[in-house]
């Protein structure tokens, strides 16, 4: 076991200041990566060093695999935590850590590349009894041969992309019509962000929920789960709203998807902090999906709920501690409610939007937690994903944790960029999410643009009356100004005369 002295956090954002913190209460130093359009970022000043990758764009400056651990050797660092995103999920990232001499804060090379092809994962899980979504076993490019599986496993069904995330190089077919078109358009797709065209075909899930078993594996063989979290409510196939635990999880479900998760990660040898995802039907069966290698965004409504420190397990672990505690001590306390805040106008389709930060005050009290990386005047840049902070609420129930959270929403004062705030309250308060009678089709069901009418709180009519005020000051200053210098009593400036 070797004891991690410095530790360099190869991400950027509120998940480098997240796992910095934690660091710092281990008395481990941290070192921060950036580009050039991160320069003054929060995390950048937390770190007790840090070193500029090179300019904004991600392939020039948080991908570079070589110059990162050039960094680690000239600032003797012992381990590198990728985070989530970048180059958290990349196996020959991990091997090249490993082969330098440092820790790589995660699983194994070999664990990543299994799980990282839906297709291997699918093998690798189908010794043990795990429930599967019916499809194929392996990756199909005939066309007509597709077309007989399909009708077998009977319409709808779903093209998904072999090393996909994210809903790239996914299509669901109606009917055999459509079939051929909308596997070429996944092939080409998944070609395009993956650079792997492999694709396979599932049955397609009607009104399905997303529901995820955070794990967390040592390198002496033990594994345990920490519960699920429920990540149904979704735009564009990612992750808008996460709960712990999910309304719809009972006793004996939770242990049998439990258990099956835990089997999920014996079956690639899996140590670290890892996410078992599943597809529920609307039956309450659950079918094994994929696994995430990686310390998830979610992750925070399961610290919430567990009272465990998951970054601080993942260091521990990566030194080679064996866990401090079986799956008999882990107890579920209360309910944890997560909302993303995004850079987007949820009136505009979701299209991310950029700018600066004119006004940024989060909320604060008993039960709230922000996880972000910006400060108030910052700009928002282009160049990544357009996630500003996760907001967390945890209350003795999920009643409560929904009302803190609604609460924590109006006080959370963002202006000069369009944000999923109201988005987020909207899917709090409406009907469908309260009573838990929701799946992933929450936002094509109940969200239009039109449902996000303005409706100000007291403190953001505050905030526009001392604006309106202080633009009314401003203005009759400089009328007075402009009379002044008609009728000549304003003297001029050395300036002016020169341009008389």
């Amino acid at each position: 076991m070797k004891k991690i002295q410095k530790l360099l956090v190869a991400n950027r954002g509120e998940i480098s200041l997240r796992i910095m913190r934690t660091a710092k209460e281990m008395g481990i130093k941290t070192v921060a990566v950036y580009s050039e359009a991160d320069r003054d970022a929060p995390h950048v000043k937390y770190a007790d060093e840090a070193v500029c990758l090179g300019p904004p764009p991600s392939n020039q400056s948080y991908l570079l695999m070589d110059k990162i651990i050039q960094a680690c050797k000239e600032l003797n660092v012992d381990a590198i935590h990728p985070g989530y995103g970048f180059l958290s999920e990349n196996a020959s990232f991990a091997r090249k850590v490993t082969n330098a001499g440092i820790i790589f804060v995660g699983p194994s090379p070999e664990a990543i590349e299994v799980m990282g092809s839906k297709l291997a994962a699918k093998h690798a899980v189908s010794k043990y009894d795990i429930p599967m979504v019916p499809g194929t076993e392996d990756a199909i490019s005939d066309i007509p041969a597709a077309k007989v599986k399909a009708q077998e496993i009977g319409y709808p069904i779903l093209i998904k992309a072999s090393a996909g995330g994210g809903g790239k190089g996914m299509r669901v077919v109606e009917n055999e019509a459509e079939f051929e078109e909308q596997m070429q358009r996944a092939i080409s797709e998944a070609q395009s962000a993956f650079g792997d065209g492999a694709v396979f075909i599932e049955k397609f899930i009607t009104s399905p929920r997303h529901i995820e078993i955070q794990v967390l594996g040592d390198q002496h063989g033990n594994v345990v789960h920490l519960f699920e979290r429920e990540c149904s409510v979704q735009r564009r196939h990612q992750k808008v709203v996460e709960e712990a635990p999910s309304v719809v999880v009972s006793d004996a479900m939770r242990k049998a998807m439990g258990e099956a998760a835990i089997k999920v990660a014996k079956a690639c040898d899996y140590y670290g902090a890892g996410t078992v995802e599943f597809i529920v039907d609307e039956k309450l069966n659950f079918y094994f999906l994929e696994m995430n290698t990686r310390l998830q965004v979610e992750h925070p409504v399961t610290e919430m709920i567990t009272g465990k420190d998951l970054v601080k397990e993942q260091i521990l672990i990566a030194e080679g501690q064996p866990l401090g505690f079986t799956q008999e001590d882990l107890k579920i306390h209360g309910h944890a409610v997560e909302v993303r805040v995004y850079a987007e106008d949820p009136r505009n389709n979701f299209l991310p939007d950029i700018g600066n930060l004119q006004t940024y005050i989060r909320p604060q009290g008993s039960g709230i937690r922000v996880d972000d990386g910006f400060e108030q005047g910052m700009d928002i840049p282009i160049y990544y994903d357009p996630m500003i902070a996760k907001l967390i609420t945890h209350a003795e129930n999920r009643e409560k944790a929904m009302d803190r959270m609604i609460r924590a929403i109006e006080e959370y004062q963002i202006t000069g960029i369009e944000t999923t705030l109201g988005f987020c309250k909207f899917v709090i308060e409406h009907e469908a999410f309260r009573s838990g009678e929701f799946d992933t089709k929450f936002v094509e069901k109940y969200f239009t643009p039109d449902k996000l009418d303005i409706h100000w709180t007291d403190l953001e009519l505050k905030l526009l009356g001392a604006a309106a005020v202080e633009l009314f000051e401003k203005q009759k200053n400089d009328l007075r100004k402009v009379k002044s210098m008609q009728d000549g009593t304003m003297p001029r400036t050395k300036w002016k005369n020169r341009l008389l």
